[in-house]
C-alpha cells in the first residue's frame, strides 16, 4: 500500500474531530478488556495491553478511563464477552476489504457488516478470499516536522524496525507484529514524536481511485468506521485526501 494513501486516509478520519471520539473510546474501551482477558492486566507482562494502552493515549484518552477499563475488565464487573471476528470481500471497484470485529452478538454483527457491503455494492467473501493480499505489520508513524530522517532511520532499524518511509509531513517505521512494543518505546526514550502506533494490514498491491470513486468508497469505509463493533477497517484502495462537505 502508499504510505500517502493510508496515510491520507487517516488524517481524513482525525479531521473528522469530536463527534467521532465517544465511538474511539467505545472501540478501544473493547480492545482494552479483550486485551486483559487474553493476557492478565499488567501491560509490562501483556505486551498487547501495553499496545492498546499506547494506542488510547494516542487518542487523548485520560488514563483514569483507562486504568478504571483495565480494573473493570479484570474484575466481576468483566463479564461482557467480546468475540474477535474478522470479514472479508469486496467494495465497490474491486476494492479488497478486511474488516476486524469485536463483538458480543456475532448474529448482529455478521447482518450489520452484510447489509453495508450490500448497501455500498460490494459482497462479503468467505474467510481468506482477500486475506493473502495483506500483510500484517506494526507502523509507527512520526512527524516529520519535528526528526532527523537520517538519525530517526539509523535510530529505528537499530530498535529492529524492518522498513522505513518518508511521506510528505510523516514519516512511516514498519515493523514485525510482535517487534511494535520495543520499537515505540526505544523510540519515545529517544522522545522521538510520536503520532500513532498500531497494528495495520498492508496491502500487496492497490487500487488506484479519485474524484467520484474516491468519495464513493469513502461512504463505505465510514459507514464501517460508524459500526461500534468495528475496530479497524482495511483496504486496498489508493485514494488521494481530499476536502469532506
Amino acid at each position: 500500500m502508499s504510505g500517502h494513501s493510508r496515510w491520507a486516509n487517516i488524517k481524513h478520519k482525525k479531521a473528522k474531530g469530536d463527534a467521532a471520539k465517544a465511538g474511539v473510546f467505545t472501540k478501544i474501551g473493547r480492545e482494552l478488556a479483550v486485551a486483559v482477558k487474553q493476557g492478565g492486566p499488567d501491560p509490562n507482562s501483556n505486551n498487547k495491553l501495553k499496545d492498546v494502552i499506547a494506542k488510547a493515549k494516542e487518542n487523548n484518552i485520560p488514563n483514569d478511563n483507562i486504568m478504571r477499563s483495565i480494573k473493570k475488565a479484570s474484575g466481576d464487573a468483566g463479564d461482557v464477552n467480546y468475540e474477535e471476528l474478522t470479514y472479508e470481500g469486496y467494495g465497490p471497484f474491486g476494492v479488497a476489504f478486511y474488516v476486524e470485529c469485536l463483538t458480543d452478538n456475532k448474529n448482529r454483527t455478521a447482518g450489520d457488516i452484510r447489509h453495508i457491503f450490500d448497501k455500498s455494492g460490494g459482497a462479503l467473501g468467505t474467510t481468506g478470499s482477500v486475506g493473502f493480499m495483506f500483510k500484517r505489520r506494526g507502523v509507527v508513524v512520526v512527524d516529520a516536522s519535528k526528526a532527523d530522517e537520517d538519525e530517526l532511520m539509523l535510530s529505528a532499524l537499530d530498535l529492529g524496525a524492518e522498513d522505513f518511509a518518508a511521506d510528505d509531513d510523516v514519516f512511516l517505521i514498519y515493523t514485525a507484529p510482535q517487534d511494535l512494543s520495543a520499537v515505540r518505546e526505544g523510540l519515545e526514550k529517544n522522545n522521538v514524536p510520536i503520532i500513532s502506533s498500531e497494528i495495520d494490514m498492508i496491502p500487496e498491491n492497490t487500487v488506484p481511485l479519485d474524484g467520484e470513486s474516491a468519495e464513493r468508497l469513502q461512504k463505505m469505509i465510514d459507514r464501517l468506521d460508524e459500526n461500534d463493533d468495528v475496530q479497524n477497517v482495511f483496504h486496498n484502495a489508493d485514494m488521494p485526501e481530499y476536502d469532506e462537505e
